[in-house]
């Protein structure tokens, strides 16, 4: 089994710490911000063995260094990002699997947020790490592929079982809520969700990890192909990765 250690870095990401708990072996998913992770590590008295990157940008590689000179830890990152990341020790990509201790994750690589971006399923444990692909009600933006990239990627995670358990690297959510009731207003299960997502973030609670299910039932990025949404965009038969494009567009100007 798998102890997930979550915690807020920087202004609106997340950091997770990921322990083995048969071996006792650590890892940390992306770098956002070292010191914050060093001080997490020290708390739970743990060591750091491995780093598993999702991709590039500076907020999810950032600390690779400094933890790489403090905890001597391996370095994982996308096949192709490998020129981008630094202190990367090891490659891998589509298909690879990543041993954290007596639990694998299965790696899937997920173009669209950028062209290398990969996320960890551990498939036993039923939860994934994902990165900028997906968001709580929301997705990475195009910074780098192209919207069928992106919807291709979603529609992958969409097959995973939908008890899965995904952790998301930023707290977007109530903000994509926000975006999803102005395009799917109609969705009663959406409705009911911004309503919660409001009540927890105004305890100062996180909306991080969220689960497939409910991803699918209320995340207007992995329902383009939803009859009802494409009605409500005047889209009505249009091929899922348009209507995906048309959410993109409309939400980077929302």
């Amino acid at each position: 089994m798998l102890q997930v250690h979550q915690f807020p870095c920087l202004s609106d990401n997340y950091g997770f710490l990921i322990r083995d708990e048969a071996t006792g072996v650590v890892a940390c998913v992306d770098t956002p911000d070292a010191h914050a992770i060093a001080r997490q590590l020290d708390d739970l008295g743990w060591s750091l063995d491995m780093i598993l990157n999702t991709h590039w940008h500076p907020d999810h590689v950032g600390g690779n260094q400094a933890l790489k000179a403090r905890f001597d830890c391996e370095i994982i990152g996308p096949a192709g990002e490998r020129d981008r990341i630094p202190g990367l020790d090891r490659i891998v990509g589509e298909g690879d699997g990543v041993q954290v201790g007596e639990s694998q994750a299965e790696v899937l690589h997920t173009p669209g947020h950028t062209l290398g971006h990969i996320v960890y399923h551990f498939v036993d444990q039923q939860l994934a790490f994902v990165g900028d692909t997906l968001f709580a009600m929301g997705c990475g933006r195009l910074f780098e592929g192209t919207a069928e990239q992106m919807w291709d990627s979603l529609s992958r995670l969409r097959q995973w079982p939908t008890e899965t358990v995904i952790y998301c690297a930023h707290e977007y959510t109530q903000a994509n809520a926000r975006f999803a009731l102005s395009v799917d207003g109609q969705n009663a299960a959406l409705r009911r969700r911004a309503e919660e997502v409001d009540t927890r973030r105004a305890a100062d609670e996180a909306t991080v990890p969220t689960n497939l299910a409910l991803e699918c039932a209320t995340n207007p990025f992995l329902r383009a192909d939803d009859a009802g949404l494409q009605s409500a965009l005047d889209m009505p038969g249009a091929p899922p990765a348009s209507v995906f494009a048309e959410l993109r567009r409309r939400k980077d100007v929302f």
